[in-house]
């Protein structure tokens, strides 16, 4: 079992990476007001900004579509990585070494300095393939671009290069750059022969392939020449960076769509993933010489979000909660066992999954090239469910002119039907399978459903064995669940809170907003937070949703603890003791706005701001010891009388001094 990564360590990797320049790689970001920055929201289609990042803090929060955390929450979100791995992909960028807990090994990582290197050689190589591109003896990959309709700018987009013929041109253009022969060989840029080192790919027109970050880890190739004697596809082998089956050709491009549209085409190379996003498909992927399996579906789940309750569940309108993974395959028999074992993956998703095969059997490619960009749109505009295109692939292979063939097929179909995710489906398909088998639909109820009680359908597919929640090494802080991260608890507004279990304040509510404004400013700025927040007693708030925060930011050590560790840390210390509904209101507020944008009057602004709160709390005890005063009878107890007239003057003199201050 692979360590834990420290504490100290995560938080020092949080400290580091500046969240503003992590984010401003994906979001465009302009000033908004005194340490706050807005943007356009990746994570849902917006006209207007309503994406907020406060660097001081280490946090952004949507209050259009409440998304929010930190810098890691960010990674996952967008990149579609897992928790341990996004803190480990900024150690490097930061230069931290990460070190592991729970007497467990290192996760299976390259240290940050030889991962780095082994990034950077790849980078120069895909630069040095771009250029060849253009050099006279690539006129064989011009050509093979030209006649898939690709043009040098669709080229220069994808990154399309060509690797010259010859043994060693790559290899001495690295080694010139510094880079030595190990390193050629560990990230499989060269092969090893009994005469030396050699290039791995010669003569051939070479696709750079990318992580979600953006940085090339690898790179497929197919040959141009007869006299090549290697396979028409030739991948980079298994790296340090290379996995083959995590690594998805496209999703650098398509992850950004994907997360905002709730979708994916899975289509079979890199020419279609090209063909599809040219035509307008900007969230189709492809895997790279293997079949689409167990690590590509968790790459895009995670990018996805699919995994709410509900999700998977198809409406009347033809959307899906939790999106679409549609794949693409060839219309022959080599497509259709494909599209089988897709259909095996299909159950770790909780979206809806289909197919979309070309009438004439053309993949996206080569429908481009004959029909035009809208024909691949309209592929996947209109593709059919999976669940029935494999029970119509299962029918097939039947005679359903006789008894036996009838009887054989719905044998062969029914523990798929029984097997289904979504059981509200199984009934609708089973009359389905009825009419395509033209037999009795209590017959083929009953089929099912004894299906549906053998052993073989108990597990539902996809969950043996799977762990639907941290990833190998997670720590758990800033995991789905954890903190600073939304894990579905609703959607805050201006000055809402999420519904889940949590009352919503009414923004009308002028003690609700005074409140709400009251927290901000005590989690945004605690150095300028006066003592008398801190005295404040359990019932300072009126409103549940901010007394909850409240009660997190006493549990914390109050503002004075806030200004001994800093605005970012003090966010985390809060997180650390707020309950999970708590989570998503903390971060709203350690992002929201404030009514005041002059840096230099920020300190007085937040000693007003408490010293109202404050002053209405003092209101609220002078009322009640009025209203204790009138139904005491001095007569009959003039010592108790007595006392709360004294406490009555005693709250008044608080309150006007406090004025007086003012």
């Amino acid at each position: 079992m692979a360590g834990i990564i420290r504490r100290e360590d995560v938080d020092e990797v949080r400290e580091r990476a500046r969240i503003e320049e992590v984010i401003s790689a994906h979001v465009t970001l302009k000033p908004a007001g005194v340490g706050s920055l807005k943007g356009l929201c990746p994570f849902h289609d917006e006209r207007s900004p309503s994406f907020n990042v406060r660097p001081s803090v280490g946090r952004y929060h949507c209050f259009g579509c409440g998304e929010g955390g930190d810098v890691f929450t960010f990674l996952m979100k967008m990149d579609g990585m897992g928790f341990a791995d996004a803190v480990e992909h900024l150690a490097g960028k930061v230069g931290v070494q990460l070190r592991y807990e729970d007497g467990g090994p290192a996760r299976p990582r390259e240290e940050p300095g030889k991962r780095q290197r082994l990034l950077d050689a790849h980078r120069v190589a895909q630069e040095f393939y771009a250029e060849q591109l253009m050099a006279p003896g690539a006129a064989p990959a011009r050509r093979l671009l030209a006649e898939r309709s690709f043009e040098r700018a669709d080229a220069e987009h994808f990154g399309v290069g060509f690797a010259p013929q010859g043994w060693d041109n790559l290899t001495r253009h690295l080694q010139g750059r510094g880079f030595t022969r190990d390193e050629l060989i560990a990230g499989g840029l060269v092969s090893q022969g009994q005469r030396g080192v050699y290039d791995r790919f010669r003569g051939r027109v070479v696709w750079p392939i990318r992580d979600v970050t953006g940085a090339v880890i690898g790179f497929g190739a197919r040959k141009l020449f007869d006299d090549d004697n290697g396979p028409k596809y030739l991948n980079t082998p298994e790296t340090p960076l290379y996995k083959k089956s995590q690594v998805l050709y496209g999703i650098d491009l398509a992850k950004r769509e994907i997360a905002q549209h709730k979708q994916v085409v899975v289509v079979e190379g890199y020419t279609d993933v090209m063909a599809a996003h040219l035509s307008g498909v900007t969230t189709a992927v492809a895997t790279c010489g293997t079949a689409f399996g167990a690590e590509h579906a968790r790459v895009i789940r995670r990018l996805m979000g699919d995994t709410a309750a509900g999700g998977g569940m198809q409406l009347r309108s033809g959307a899906t909660l939790g999106g679409k993974v549609i794949f693409t395959f060839d219309g022959d028999e080599a497509g259709q066992k494909a599209a089988m074992r897709a259909f095996g993956e299909d159950q770790r998703f909780y979206a809806q999954t289909f197919v979309a095969v070309a009438d004439d059997g053309m993949d996206p490619c080569d429908l481009r090239v004959a029909n035009g960009p809208e024909a691949v749109k309209a592929l996947v505009e209109k593709p059919t469910p999976l669940f029935q295109f494999v029970i119509e692939t299962d029918l097939k292979g039947f005679d359903l002119d006789t008894a036996e063939g009838r009887v054989g097929a719905l044998r062969q179909a029914a523990p798929r039907v029984a097997g289904m995710r979504d059981t509200a489906l199984r009934p609708e398909y089973a009359r389905m399978l009825a009419g395509w088998l033209g037999m009795d639909e209590r017959t083929v109820a009953q089929e099912v459903k004894r299906a549906a009680s053998t052993p073989s359908q108990q597990a539902t597919p996809g969950r043996r064995g799977e762990t639907a929640g941290r990833g190998h090494g997670d720590n758990g802080r800033g995991a789905p669940g954890g903190r600073g991260v939304d894990g579905g608890t609703g959607r805050p507004g201006a000055a809402g809170a999420p519904t889940s279990g949590i009352p919503a304040p009414d923004p009308r509510d002028p003690v609700a907003r005074a409140e709400h404004l009251a927290l901000a400013v005590v989690l945004q700025y605690p150095q300028h937070v006066p003592e008398s927040f801190d005295e404040l007693g359990p019932d300072a708030f009126l409103t549940p949703a901010w007394r909850t925060v409240h009660e997190s930011v006493v549990a914390a050590g109050g503002a004075v603890t806030g200004k001994a560790v800093g605005p970012a840390a003090w966010i985390d210390e809060v997180l650390d003791r707020a309950p999970e509904t708590v989570a998503p209101i903390v971060t709203e507020l350690a992002v929201v706005d404030l009514p005041e944008d002059r840096e230099a009057a920020v300190p007085g602004f937040v000693e007003g701001v408490i010293r109202r709160l404050v002053d209405m709390g003092l209101n609220r005890r002078i009322a009640h010891a009025r209203s204790r005063l009138q139904r005491l009878d001095p007569a009959a107890d003039f010592e108790a009388y007595q006392a709360a007239f004294a406490e009555l003057t005693k709250i008044e003199g608080e309150r006007r001094a406090l004025r007086e201050m003012a």
